[in-house]
């Protein structure tokens, strides 16, 4: 009862503004994301946004959540597929889920631009819906090869309280998870949810989705201060 009363003093103060978290999804479509793992992820997300514990979480507590979807891969080739949308019912997130199912790639064959797409996150970020939390949430499949790694990202941009997470899939570079969980994830409560392999991705993504619509919000508001 008290880790639900703090939850409940986060996102239902009066100060604080309708929309609770800004989360923008990253999606990894660089030239070893093939038609098939494209396939995997597109279709995993949506049923992640179909499914009843998602939807819920979404949906409760009444506060709202603004969601953003982009695909990425070289340097240069960021894709927003979903524009910022504040998520207050479910006829919300069926509208997102056909835009998500109507869009098409727009590029295959490009390297990873990894630390690029974590600065066009942050960009994208900056101009949510006022928010109480801000989250970037990021899948990918390999190191980055093309443009600014990571690490010089973090060092030459000001992320503020912005938390990353990640989600590696294995099975074409090893380590990967290691990777994510060292150069990628930022900030206090930051985690990483494996795919083992493309196949898992429907799994994870669910899961990851479930993380911070609930668990990851609960931490914040333990770290805040609030009186519960």
């Amino acid at each position: 009862m008290i880790r639900l009363a703090l939850l409940l003093a986060f996102v239902a103060t009066p100060a604080s503004p309708a929309c609770r978290l800004a989360l923008a999804l990253g999606i990894d479509v660089s030239r070893s994301v093939d038609a098939r793992d494209y396939a995997i992820q597109r279709e995993g997300l949506l049923a992640a946004l179909a499914d009843r514990v998602i939807v819920d979480a979404f949906l409760k507590p009444e506060d709202r959540v603004a969601l953003a979807v982009f695909e990425w891969s070289g340097q240069a080739q960021q894709d927003i597929v979903l524009d910022w949308t504040e998520v207050a019912g479910e006829a919300d997130l069926a509208r997102i889920r056909d835009r998500i199912a109507g869009h098409r790639r727009v590029a295959d064959h490009l390297p990873t631009g990894l630390g690029a797409a974590l600065d066009f996150g942050r960009t994208l970020l900056d101009r949510a819906p006022d928010c109480l939390a801000r989250t970037l949430d990021i899948s990918g499949d390999g190191r980055s090869n093309d443009g600014r790694k990571p690490e010089e990202v973090y060092a030459a941009e000001d992320f503020g309280e912005t938390l990353v997470n990640g989600l590696p899939i294995g099975g074409h570079e090893a380590d990967i998870a290691i990777y994510y969980r060292t150069r990628v994830i930022h900030g206090q409560g930051a985690f990483v949810e494996i795919a083992r392999t493309q196949d898992d991705f429907p799994r994870a993504i669910r899961r990851k989705l479930e993380r911070e619509l609930t668990e990851q919000l609960l931490g914040r508001a333990e770290g805040s201060g609030r009186p519960g």
